[in-house]
């Protein structure tokens, strides 16, 4: 992910107001070449490069399909997943205890495998 400066950088880089900055990024937005991002920042999007704006803990609902796992699995660890969906490991470790929670994996801990007590389906995954 390119990361574009912060709005107060480009505002004392370039000596313009807030306003003209804002401006800029409304027309890269709007042309689909930029998007907002956490932290007053903003990043370049790709052609074609697709983004999933779910929740983290749905989006992880889809690693039981597109992993293969069954009951009793080992699901994927919290640095795979952070690294796997581009996000912080506070991040995955509360979207995983949504789906503790919900019981579909068993608790985990430092050093402790997390493994697949049930397998959600479509419409309990859109509930998260």
């Amino acid at each position: 992910m390119t990361r574009l400066p912060a709005i107060t950088d480009l505002m004392d880089e370039h000596g313009v107001s807030r306003g003209v900055v804002l401006r800029a990024f409304s027309v890269l937005r709007k042309d689909g070449a930029a998007e907002p991002v956490p932290g007053g920042r903003w990043r370049v999007v790709r052609e074609g490069q697709r983004t999933d704006r779910r929740p983290l803990a749905e989006r992880l609902t889809d690693v039981f399909a597109d992993d293969g796992l069954e009951v009793g699995a080992a699901f994927p660890s919290a640095s795979a997943l952070c690294e796997r969906f581009g996000v912080s490991r506070p991040t995955v470790t509360k979207a995983l205890g949504k789906l503790e929670a919900a019981g579909w994996l068993s608790e985990g801990g430092q050093g402790k495998l997390r493994t697949v007590r049930a397998l959600p389906n479509r419409e309990e995954s859109s509930s998260l």
